[in-house]
């Protein structure tokens, strides 16, 4: 049995799937990307993102990027009763590796200075909005 569960602080999924599902101690979140709360797939809501009306880059922040999908991760794991000391594996998607894993690693490791869960790190073609990191996590609950 698991229990699934919303956070009211994290931007709404972009699908029919819960922010988490809590197995046991375990805790599994979907893919968390940078959109801010209360924003939706049709709405663009992500920090340091601004496009055109074609869709085109007028400004890109990966930074602000990288530091709002971080604390998107924490709204999700302390509405689902952990934290983020209990994060134990985070995948990330990169949709540009080259360009950003510099500045993901540099954020990275303020953020998990501390809290050191195993991760991987891929680089993808794209994501169902126009994010440029996603993370993947998993962790335990107390």
């Amino acid at each position: 049995m698991s229990d699934k569960i919303n956070a009211n602080k994290a931007p709404k999924p972009v699908g029919l799937y819960p922010h988490a599902r809590k197995v046991g101690n375990l805790l599994f979140l979907s893919g968390v990307g940078p959109r801010t709360a209360g924003s939706d797939a049709n709405d663009s809501g992500v920090p340091g993102l601004k496009l055109d009306h074609n869709g085109n880059f007028e400004e890109f922040d990966f930074e602000a990027q990288c530091r709002s999908v971080f604390d998107n991760v924490r709204a999700v794991l302390e509405a689902s009763g952990s934290k983020w000391e209990n994060l134990v594996d985070v995948t990330v998607f990169l949709v540009n590796m080259k360009r950003d894993f510099k500045t993901y690693n540099k954020v990275y490791a303020e953020y998990f200075k501390d809290a050191q869960p195993c991760r991987t790190t891929v680089e993808i073609n794209s994501l169902p909005t126009p994010i440029a990191i996603e993370l993947k996590c998993i962790a335990t609950i107390d």
